[in-house]
């Protein structure tokens, strides 16, 4: 993400832990467009966070943690959990929140590779990079011969797109462009299948809300 990119989501980060609506739109170039609800993420948990949180049983790399909610409650049931952030906002509010967070980009150098029991992609954080299979592919390095990732995605009726995009805040301007990407639920095995090595072994919904598991 551009530095650009980054200060408008930063600066609805801000806002919302402030009790402002924190609502954020990701644009692509061919028009189609991702709702992102800052505020949401600063709450203390979601509807159909607890399916996830479940199956993190060990040591967990949560990916774009943001303000850090399912790292501290994986912190709070025992498990080893550490969240990775690239927006300095999201690493302040995760580590007031009491997470163990670091401000770290997924494709640099992390703690732990190649010895991570789960990985988180949630919130949409698949769309890390713009480019799905690069990303699974890095989190096929971070996990343990036999981690496994737990990924959101969008649901599959959902356009999947990738590529150049534009944040934007409500009544703010678009930001620079950025790489982003939606992957619907529907798409994922193409998508696991080109990253090769991390076969989808389960999916489920819980609140209106897509997971699939991968590896194993």
């Amino acid at each position: 993400m551009t530095a650009a990119a980054l200060a408008v989501f930063d600066a609805a980060l801000e806002r919302a832990v402030a009790g402002a609506p924190g609502t954020l739109t990701v644009r692509h170039r061919s028009g189609a467009e991702h709702a992102v609800d800052t505020a949401a993420w600063c709450r203390g948990r979601l509807p159909g966070d607890l399916g996830l949180l479940d199956r993190c049983q060990g040591p967990t790399l949560d990916v774009g943690c943001g303000p850090g909610r399912l790292t501290y409650a994986l912190n709070r049931r025992g498990h080893p959990a550490l969240g990775i952030d690239i927006s300095a906002a999201a690493v302040r509010l995760a580590r007031a929140r009491g997470a163990t967070v670091l401000r770290r980009d997924v494709f640099g150098p992390l703690p732990g590779e190649g010895r991570w029991r789960h990985v988180l992609l949630a919130d949409g954080n698949i769309g890390i990079g713009g480019d799905p299979v690069r990303l699974l592919r890095r989190c096929r390095e971070l996990l343990a011969p036999d981690g496994l990732v737990h990924v959101e995605l969008a649901p599959p009726d959902t356009p999947s797109w990738s590529g150049a995009a534009r944040i934007t805040a409500v009544g703010g301007a678009a930001g620079e462009p950025f790489r982003w990407a939606v992957l619907a639920a529907g798409d994922l095995p193409a998508t696991a299948a080109a990253a090769g090595g991390l076969p989808v072994v389960r999916t489920w919904t819980e609140a209106g809300r897509w997971f699939a598991t991968l590896g194993g």
